[in-house]
């Protein structure tokens, strides 16, 4: 079956975050949803369900849930059970919304850098201390982002409790080893931390070579202490849907968060749950065919960058993001700034993630537009 990732969509019709924030003659390449629209099975469930024409308070279905177990135990051998979903709707409030369920006022929430901007803000929402330690540059050209365990755990204080883990990382694109894993699974079970493993872009592995593990599946010693965040939003462009699922084998962890949720979390919306359902029960070749489509933007993207003196990038392993460092570059100072005011193009800055002097490429769109937005940069960036 062919599906359509050239075509051009019109965002700015509608009130759109990625397409409004900046003048029109700006190329957005920024905040992570893509341009592509949606695969055809979850348009045609929504349809279906606004058809209907009531939109009440809606219930999780059992065969939704059933469904996300059977995506795990295919996908990912992890045979996850229905008792252990709680949909919520978004991954960030939820986020929030466990670090107060799991730590006191004043105590520490520890996340690693660069990270995107939500996980930073998590410690300020809720009254939490930030603490942060660095992730491993690479070591030469071509070698990816690492995890330095002993940073961690240098990092770790007596007032740690939560753990914020992004796995495949956003914004590096890496996927994680097992070894790098498990030994993050040994010092947060040596120190009593709580992990919130957000594996948001784990169906959107662009090197075959690295399968996803999620870390219940890997570590299955850290039950009572994890909380996997799973969502169809980033591979399947429907994070407007607002539709998330926070998995926890652990029945005491479970009830905590679900106590904690109570009255702060919305139920997930009516649509959210048709096409989550749609997403994971039909949309299997769309997914396919979006990562090869994906795979062909990373390699214009990579073609480009080898031509911008100055500037490297480790290729992303996973996601449709490409984490640049522009700081041996002539824009080493204010790089995105200087890049939309004299390219037209918006990335996101990476002083959001904690690491000044490197922007985040989102190459998740149509590759006429994705060529557009590199031409642009190489007549700044090239030589």
């Amino acid at each position: 079956m062919n599906f359509d990732f050239a075509t051009r969509i019109d965002r700015r019709q509608h009130p759109t975050k990625k397409w409004q924030q900046y003048e029109e003659d700006v190329l957005p390449l920024w905040v992570a949803d893509m341009d592509f629209r949606s695969p055809p099975a979850i348009l045609s469930a929504l349809e279906a369900r606004v058809e209907h024409g009531v939109f009440g308070y809606g219930d999780v279905s059992a065969a939704l849930k059933q469904t996300l177990c059977e995506w795990s135990r295919h996908h990912y051998d992890w045979p996850i059970e229905a008792g252990w979903q709680y949909w919520v709707p978004g991954v960030v409030p939820a986020l929030n919304l466990a670090a107060m369920a799991f730590s006191e006022p004043g105590q520490g929430v520890l996340t690693a850098t660069p990270i995107y901007p939500p996980f930073l803000s998590v410690a300020k929402n809720t009254g939490r201390e930030a603490q942060t330690f660095e992730l491993a540059e690479p070591a030469a050209a071509g070698e990816p982002w690492r995890l330095d365990l002993a940073a961690l755990e240098a990092a770790i204080r007596p007032n740690t409790r939560v753990l914020l883990w992004c796995h495949p990382h956003n914004p590096t694109g890496r996927v994680w080893s097992a070894d790098e894993l498990q030994g993050l699974a040994e010092l947060a079970e040596r120190h009593d931390l709580i992990v919130l493993s957000d594996e948001l872009h784990c169906d959107l592995i662009l090197d075959p070579s690295l399968p996803h593990r999620p870390l219940g599946q890997l570590c299955p010693a850290l039950a009572s202490r994890l909380i996997t965040f799973w969502a169809p939003s980033k591979t399947f462009n429907i994070a407007g849907l607002s539709s998330a699922c926070a998995i926890i084998s652990d029945d005491a962890l479970r009830h905590r968060f679900q106590t904690a949720a109570a009255g702060l979390l919305p139920s997930v919306n009516v649509l959210g749950l048709s096409a989550s359902l749609a997403a994971y029960a039909d949309c299997e070749a769309w997914r396919q065919a979006l990562l090869a489509e994906l795979r062909g933007n990373l390699a214009m993207v990579e073609a480009h960058v080898s031509r911008w003196p100055g500037v490297t990038m480790s290729t992303p392993q996973a996601t449709y993001l490409a984490w640049l460092d522009l700081r041996r570059s002539a824009l080493a100072d204010a790089p995105q700034q200087r890049l939309l005011k004299e390219a037209r193009v918006a990335l996101s800055d990476g002083a959001a993630f904690g690491w000044p002097g490197f922007v985040r490429l989102n190459f998740g769109m149509p590759r006429s537009w994705l060529e557009e937005a590199l031409l642009r940069l190489d007549r700044l960036l090239a030589d």
